[in-house]
């Protein structure tokens, strides 16, 4: 999967689902279940357990159409080990040069991490794809569309604070995209296993974000 291609199905579907487990054994069926929901783009972050490996099998056996990524990636080493794992995306919280460098030299998507304005056009003059924009939790969507206003070609994503209730916000605001973790995946359904609830969050997420935001 090229940079490009990984880029348009993340704008396409405008979500990336991040897993941040800590306990691993039930990725395969969290990475499933989101995926039947039409999340397509999962991001392994660096802090579940044998993150390198769940990344290897699960990019090795993912659903069709799907991407496999790696987050809370801070460096240029780390990136240059979960893109021979197999990411096809590399999302990190920190600004940081060479992991930058080191993800567009191997052809893949990624999303670096920055809070100011400063920070967003940084990022996207050293080559980001999108930039992510954490933590989203102390900025809102208002932050985004004040951004956008003198910044109209930078591709923003908030991580950190989204919901299930306004994630769409962020977009009307001028997000491309949404990082969302524990409020899509429910740690209480993952425990008891409820696959199908968790493929019914994902499906509604999705949908919230295709249809146009409602009146405000």
């Amino acid at each position: 999967m090229t940079r490009n291609e990984a880029l348009e199905i993340i704008l396409e579907t405008k979500v990336i689902a991040v897993i941040r487990m800590a306990e691993a054994d039930k990725l395969r069926q969290v990475v499933e279940a989101v995926s039947r929901g039409g999340v397509r783009a999962i991001e392994i972050t660096m802090t579940t357990p044998g993150a390198l490996d769940a990344i290897r099998t699960l990019a090795a056996g993912k659903p069709a159409g799907s991407l496999i990524g790696a987050g809370t990636v801070l460096d240029a080493a780390t990136a240059a080990e979960v893109i021979r794992a197999g990411a096809e995306f590399v999302v990190s919280p920190v600004l940081d040069a060479d992991m930058i460098r080191t993800c567009r030299e191997a052809d893949r998507f990624v999303a670096p991490g920055a809070f100011s304005p400063t920070e967003i056009l940084s990022a996207w003059r050293l080559g980001a794809d999108v930039v992510k924009v954490f933590p989203a939790t102390s900025l809102g969507p208002k932050f985004f569309k004040d951004v956008r206003g003198p910044l109209p070609q930078i591709r923003i994503m908030p991580t950190g604070g989204v919901s299930m209730a306004n994630a769409s916000d962020f977009l009307e605001a001028g997000a491309c995209c949404v990082g969302i973790g524990t409020a899509l995946l429910d740690k209480e359904i993952i425990k008891r296993g409820d696959w199908e609830a968790l493929t019914s969050r994902a499906r509604q997420l999705v949908d919230s974000l295709a249809r146009p935001a409602g009146p405000r």
